[in-house]
């Protein structure tokens, strides 16, 4: 028998009264565990410092730190269910892998629709883990599973939330993190050059101290990632 997979959690909620129903909700679940129960945006950083966590139940009024400028200074976000007092924060946060947003108060049946798209999302990227050191990942455009083979693909491109794959037969553009791709991908095979771009390392054509061709493309080299393409053997 398949055991269910287990994911941790973290709530960051000023409000004790809101952390409290959410607290309660999760605990119905099974495969939710909590590891952490924040009223502010620091002490969650410290949590995330030190354990794994998939999911984070974020609020968007806190102290010292608002919600999606505790997101935008973590390199590697987890998922994140957004509760929120105020409709305006969907538009910003376009910007970020938003699994949901739960306007408050926040009933359990709305509270469980988010937390199932979280799992067909977490299942999604374990998927797509698995398949990538098979040489393939599967994306899914417009509702169907794609398969690409990696050896196809140069260079990928990301702007926003929105990745591009550059390959030997087409641009494919999905709603993904470039740092998830990233997490995916062979570091044997792939190195991230840039906040926006991973490049094929078999299809680099050439480089300099500034940028690398791939596919008679230019590409530029970040600052921090300049150590990296050094040692970076083609």
């Amino acid at each position: 028998m398949e055991t269910q997979k287990k994911y941790n959690c973290i709530i960051i909620e000023d409000e004790p009264i809101a952390a409290e129903i959410i607290e309660n909700f999760i605990l119905r679940n099974d495969d939710i565990k909590i590891i952490g129960k924040c009223a502010d945006a620091v002490h969650a950083a410290n949590i995330l410092s030190f354990n794994k966590v998939d999911l984070i139940f974020l609020d968007m009024n806190l102290p010292v730190l608002k919600g999606f400028d505790f997101l935008k200074k973590l390199n590697d976000p987890p998922f994140t269910i957004v509760t929120t007092a105020y409709q305006e924060y969907a538009l910003e946060g376009y910007d970020f892998d938003i699994v949901d947003y739960l306007m408050k108060p926040v009933s359990y049946e709305r509270f469980q629709i988010a937390l199932n798209k979280f799992r067909y999302l977490a299942e999604a990227e374990d998927a797509l883990m698995e398949a990538a050191h098979n040489d393939y990942i599967f994306l899914t455009i417009r509702k169907k599973q794609y398969k690409i083979y990696l050896e196809d693909i140069y260079y990928i491109e990301s702007f926003r939330e929105y990745i591009t794959l550059h390959t030997k037969k087409e641009s494919i553009t999905v709603k993904m993190p470039i740092s998830k791709m990233e997490n995916m991908l062979s570091a044997a095979k792939f190195i991230r050059i840039h906040k926006s771009y991973i490049v094929s390392l078999k299809k680099i054509e050439g480089f300099s101290a500034g940028e690398i061709i791939i596919n008679n493309k230019r590409l530029p080299i970040g600052r921090t990632y300049k150590n990296m393409i050094k040692e970076i053997k083609i």
